[in-house]
């Protein structure tokens, strides 16, 4: 198992558009071809304007797999074209569980 950790650094004054995007346009289309969607969330404290996606995968295999399938999918490209600009910056990790964790 492995745990993909997505930081999106959104453009200040974006972020409303950017939810509003992502809850009609992006996140049916990531459920579909995805892992498993462990959650969404923003900063409220500290570094702000920042969305942070958390989703499960079975393996790097899988991972890749799955995301070059809905990259494929036009519906992807066009959320794609409808968020362009108001991303700053993006940081991904791959995070693998150790023997603490209750996710494995």
């Amino acid at each position: 198992m492995i745990l993909e950790e997505r930081d999106y650094h959104i453009v200040p004054g974006r972020m409303g558009d950017f939810l509003t995007a992502y809850e009609t346009l992006g996140l049916d289309i990531q459920k579909r071809f995805l892992g498993t969607f462990i959650g969404h969330f923003v900063t409220e404290v500290g570094e702000l304007n920042h969305v942070v996606a958390l989703w499960r995968y079975d393996s790097m295999a899988d991972r890749e797999a799955r995301r070059a399938q809905m990259l494929a999918f036009a519906p992807w490209q066009d959320y794609l074209a409808a968020i362009r600009g108001m991303i700053q910056s993006q940081q991904t990790r791959l995070l693998a569980p150790t023997a603490l964790s209750p996710l494995r």
